[in-house]
């Protein structure tokens, strides 16, 4: 597995909270390694590639938003895929 910036990684981690506490009230992000969810909140749309985006990097891989139902409650789906196999090659983020 390719070795993570890990002060890159703190800083995008750092900045994925703050706007999980922001824009959701501490509850975000749930998912693994495969992916995961984000409950939709209007304007949260705006920022759900990036809070999966920091999700899967904690795994070495990038993010793929599949799923937006624009309904309060509802949620982004999104998955986790690894680099090279399906998308561009991985660039040390």
């Amino acid at each position: 597995m390719p070795r993570l910036n890990r002060p890159a990684c703190r800083a995008a981690v750092v900045a994925s909270l703050a706007l999980q506490v922001f824009f959701f009230g501490g509850w975000g992000v749930k998912g693994n390694d495969t992916g995961g969810i984000i409950p939709y909140r209007p304007g949260a749309d705006e920022h759900a590639l990036q809070l999966a985006g920091t999700h899967c990097m904690q795994y070495g891989k990038y993010a793929v938003i599949t799923s937006v139902r624009p309904w309060y409650g509802d949620y982004i789906g999104f998955v986790c895929r690894r680099a090279g196999r399906w998308g561009p090659a991985y660039n040390g983020w």
